[in-house]
């Protein structure tokens, strides 16, 4: 197949929708399909260029400390993609894929989206997080100008997917997993001397609202092995300078940066425990990778994230934004080394199930149905 990725941003991968969308295009392409992109940045081979959308300051700063960029619709990009395309897919409902989708419309190209852009993503940027009616005004404005015009969206996870049916979404909800690539497996090395002789606790994502870190660093302190606990904050954003002045509490310096890819598998292999405390996420690759590579996750269970289904019993949950239970959780996981070192081995065996190879055969499933309704074929 001949398919057309729409992301606004996809040359860096400084946040998880353009790393999922970067991995997808190369598992499509390793399928033997042809992906090409329409986004910002500079002109590729692959990619129809368009050029950066610039906004006000203050919420151009919003924008780009959460990772991305948004871009300006352009016809001609459209036209010639869907002149060369077979199916194309919108990856979240920016001004680019909002106006590309009439452009697509008109061509007679088959079209489907997916589901990555979750309301609380925006909301708790604004501080509006925890507002149900300013998150079901996102969820029904998304739906309106752009997703009840499709037929077939991509949802990454069943939690997701029900809320798009009980917000009155149409298409056909295809639950399909982002997928855990091959290069995540079981895998410890031995501690480097930053590390060594400390309990390591690790959480990836942005520095963001729902995230929770701060969640992360009060729990930590609370701790009874407060002293032992070296805490590793993987990621970037906007809360990073709340985040280092509250970790001045902690008994060790906190480690706070943004990995690459392979450094972060090295990273994760060395660790002890993963806390994922988000108080709203989609799915959570960040936690897969990591209990993928052998590490227990200690998850927050909360209706509006998709994460606590990966928890294989209560010992990996704990009561969304409750920094008390947190902390006995993760003196359990200190105190139990001989449980620990079991349950790494299972939540590696538990991760094979989210293969990426199996994701792309879905994926390109729902792609081909959608070319077959519109009686086209490849």
């Amino acid at each position: 197949m001949k398919i057309v990725l729409v992301i606004d941003q996809f040359d860096d991968a400084n946040n998880g929708t353009t790393i999922s969308a970067q991995r997808f295009a190369r598992a499509l392409q390793a399928h033997g399909n042809e992906v090409r992109v329409i986004a910002c940045g500079k002109p590729e081979a692959y990619k129809y260029a368009v050029h950066q959308l610039h906004l006000l300051p203050i919420v151009e700063h919003l924008i780009t400390s959460q990772g991305m960029r948004l871009a300006i619709p352009n016809r001609h990009a459209f036209e010639k993609a869907a002149a060369w395309a077979d199916v194309v897919h919108f990856m979240m409902p920016s001004p680019l894929s909002i106006a590309g989708l009439r452009h697509v419309e008109k061509a007679g190209i088959p079209y489907t989206a997916a589901f990555h852009c979750q309301p609380e993503n925006i909301t708790f940027s604004i501080h509006l997080g925890n507002s149900k009616r300013a998150n079901d005004w996102l969820y029904n404005r998304f739906r309106d100008s752009f997703y009840n015009r499709f037929t077939h969206i991509h949802c990454p996870s069943r939690m997701i997917a029900d809320q798009l049916t009980a917000h009155g979404y149409t298409a056909k909800l295809h639950v399909i997993s982002n997928g855990i690539s091959p290069a995540y497996y079981y895998q410890k090395r031995e501690k480097e001397d930053w590390l060594a002789g400390q309990f390591a606790i690790l959480t990836v994502g942005r520095y963001a609202g729902e995230k929770r870190q701060d969640l992360v660093i009060e729990a930590c302190c609370k701790s009874r092995h407060a002293r032992q606990i070296r805490l590793i904050l993987a990621g970037k954003g906007p809360l990073e300078g709340k985040y280092r002045r509250m970790s001045q509490k902690l008994s060790n310096p906190i480690v706070m940066e943004f990995y690459s890819p392979q450094r972060l598998i090295e990273i994760i292999a060395q660790c002890d425990l993963y806390v994922h405390a988000s108080d709203a996420e989609i799915e959570a690759m960040s936690c897969m990778e990591a209990f993928a590579c052998g590490l227990v996750p200690v998850i927050a269970d909360s209706p509006r994230s998709a994460t606590p289904q990966f928890a294989l019993d209560e010992r990996s949950l704990f009561p969304a934004g409750d920094s008390d239970a947190l902390a006995r959780q993760i003196d359990y996981w200190i105190e139990h080394p001989d449980e620990r070192q079991e349950m790494e081995k299972r939540y590696a065996e538990h991760a094979k199930q989210y293969a990426l190879e199996t994701s792309i055969c879905q994926a390109e499933d729902m792609f081909r149905t959608a070319i077959a309704e519109t009686g086209r074929s490849v």
